[in-house]
This record gives structure tokens, sequence and C-alpha cells, in this order.
């Protein structure tokens, strides 16, 4: 008996060692990642930390968690872990869609490939096919690079895949017509790289300057003439800007992918209502906030009574409340922002997609509808909108 218990032991302990627990509190970036995150690789930089028991007591101790809500892999989250799987296998799952303009089907969970490596982009979009999820949200650079790198080594049939990527934004000084240039050459040099005709959808970010945002629309609506892309949409875009855009535009943006997350109100401070009033839909990120988790909603207790009730984690609450309140979500692939790795990763992805099988009740809704944080912003990452991060930063 005495060596079988050895092994048992062992073996979880070889477990603990492979997927560990990360807390979201352990795991923080410093704001100086925005400006990275608006370059051409649109990269993070992390500080990763995280607790490994390194005796089978620690991780005796670590199964048994205390506030199964609060953790970031509950008791029990060992049973959705399954073996990473070929990506020829296709997943029983069906991600619903929105129709946009034209017939184009947009899957309403996207993975969110923000920060990561070439490689981690590659293994993360491996996990979310095997959970159903073709919808990539990508930006240019080391995270087009791995959706290049996935679709070759895979020989993937194109239409298998929703492409959905961003044009940089011009530096500060360019005129519109050097704007309307970069977003030519960038759209050229995307589609080469990605070795595709088309992408699914492009994505306008701001600029201060108002004749920029024009001139590349512009550009992105030529796109769309010439078949380039199937679709397209704007990204961190308030009030102000949208007018700014709407002035010239002969194409209505499908959507604006904005911040959205518990304490932000289901109208997102009124930004729902400004998109809806031009016919445009709202595509959230950032459902336990952005560019970090939220400290205050992942120990608010509200969030942490509901996820009791339903025997589901924070972070699970406020994604079901954003996919509840009928908003299209990007998926982070685990806690640890920027990154992919191993379980952590795949355990992620399969938690948030199960968001899609269970409901939150009225009374949940109206509760975490009433919650209210005034420092939030649905634009944190905008060039120049109220609450932008990447003013307070420069």
């Amino acid at each position: 008996m005495a060596p079988f218990i050895t092994s048992i032991v062992t073996f979880i302990s070889g477990l603990q060692l492979a997927v560990g627990f990360h807390s979201p509190t352990l795991q923080r970036h410093s704001l100086s990642a925005l400006s990275a995150a608006n370059n051409d690789n649109d990269g993070f930089s992390l500080d990763r930390r995280s607790a490994i028991a390194t005796t089978s007591a620690a991780v005796l101790t670590s199964l048994s968690i205390a506030d199964p809500a609060n953790a970031l892999f509950p008791v029990g989250a060992f049973a959705s872990i399954r073996p990473r799987r070929s990506t020829s296998k296709t997943s029983s799952r069906v991600i619903p869609t929105w129709q946009l303009d034209g017939g184009v089907e947009f899957p309403i969970l996207a993975l969110n490939t923000a920060g990561l490596s070439t490689e981690e982009t590659l293994r993360a979009i491996d996990y979310a096919q095997n959970e159903g999820i073709n919808h990539i949200d990508f930006h240019p650079g080391k995270e087009r690079d791995g959706v290049a790198k996935f679709m070759q080594e895979n020989k993937v049939d194109r239409d298998s895949l929703f492409l959905n990527t961003k044009i940089r934004k011009p530096a500060p000084g360019t005129s519109p017509e050097d704007a309307a240039k970069l977003a030519r050459d960038q759209i050229e040099e995307d589609l080469q790289v990605l070795g595709v005709k088309y992408v699914d959808m492009l994505m306008l970010r701001d600029t201060p300057d108002p004749k920029n945002i024009q001139s590349q629309w512009a550009v992105l609506e030529e796109a769309l003439a010439a078949g380039k892309t199937r679709s397209v949409g704007i990204i961190n875009y308030c009030p102000s800007g949208l007018e700014t855009l709407m002035e010239t535009a002969q194409i209505v943006p499908a959507l604006n992918y904005i911040m959205c997350h518990v304490g932000m109100g289901p109208d997102i401070q009124g930004l729902r209502t400004k998109n809806e009033k031009y016919g445009i839909r709202t595509f959230a990120y950032g459902q336990t906030g952005e560019p970090e988790p939220r400290e205050a909603l992942l120990n608010d207790p509200i969030l942490k009574r509901i996820g009791e009730t339903h025997k589901k984690s924070t972070e699970e609450v406020a994604l079901r409340w954003v996919l509840q309140n009928d908003l299209a979500a990007s998926l982070r692939p685990s806690g640890n922002f920027g990154r992919c790795e191993g379980n952590e990763c795949q355990v992620g992805l399969s938690r948030q997609v199960s968001c899609l099988e269970w409901e939150l009740s009225k009374d949940e809704m109206a509760e975490l509808n009433a919650i209210k944080y005034d420092d939030a912003s649905p634009t944190p990452f905008s060039a120049y909108c109220p609450g932008s991060l990447v003013l307070k930063e420069s």
C-alpha cells in the first residue's frame, strides 16, 4: 500500500508542477506595457510570479482551496482538463454567431492573443480549436506570425478560421495621405504573411487627428469593396471618435471593440447606446479588466457569492454577465495576461467557453448590473479618449 500511495502523491505533485496555481493577484504587468501594446508587435511585458508547491503536503493543501470562487482553478477544475488533441479534429461545441452585413457570420467568442509570442499564439489557437473557437482576434506582428504559422503547419481550410486583425496607429504628425498609405501597405503585408486573399474583419484604431481617422477608414472601405476583408470595425472609439468617423464614412462599422466588465453597467457608461445609434454592435474585451485583472472585481463579494451558488469562479461569473447582456466577447486564454502556457491556458479557455452552457438568474443580473466602478473606462487603449491609460503613461 505504501508504494501505491507514494506513486499517487508523486503523480499529483507532477501535475501541480505542470499546471501551477497562478492566482491573478500574483500575476501583474506594469503600465509600461501599454506603449508596447500599440507598437508593431503589440506586445506586453509581463512579470510572471507563480507559487508552486514542492512537497506532497503543499500539493494536497492547494488541491483543497478554501474559497473556490476566488481561485483561478477552483476545486474540480482538473475534471475539465483534456489531453491536447490533433488540430485535424473538431470540437462538438458550436459557438453562436451574429450576422453582419453581407451575410458575414461573426462568432461571438474569440481567442484574444494580445501579447502572446508567436509560439504561444500557435499553442493558443490549437487549444481554442479544441473548444470550438475559430474566431482569432490578433494584432500585426508576432501574433499574426503565429496565426500564419498555425495555418501553414496544419494546412487548415481558410474558411475554417475567422481572422480578425487591426490597423496600426499612425505616428503623431503623420499626414492623412501618409496615414492612408500606411493602412494600405499594412493590409497587403498582412495578407502576404498570412498567405490568404482576405481576412474576415479589419479593425481601425483611433488617432488624435480626425483627418487620419477619416483617411484610414476610407482605405478600409476600399479593402472591403476589393474583397480583401469581409467586414470592417473599429476599436476603442469613444463618442467623439465615432462622430468624427461617421462624418465621412460611406460604410458603417460593423462593431466597436471596447472594454466591458461588471461595474461599468450594461450600457457601458452610455457608449453602447452611442454605438447602437449608428447601428454598430459592441464587441467586448477585458471581462475582468485591462491591462491586468481588476482586483476589486475579482474580490467583489457579490461576484464571489454568485460564483459559489453556481460553483463557478468570479472570472466565469464576470464573463457570463457580459454574454448575458448580449455582447460578443474576446477571451484571454488564461488569468496570466499575455501568456499561454500549458494546462493553465488550456483549462482557462475550456472554462470560459463553458460559460455558454449556464445562466445567471434575473435577480443575479440585476445585482451585477448595479455594481459601479467610477474609474473604469471602456476605451483604456484609446489614443485620446477620457480615461485612456495610454495618455496617462505619455
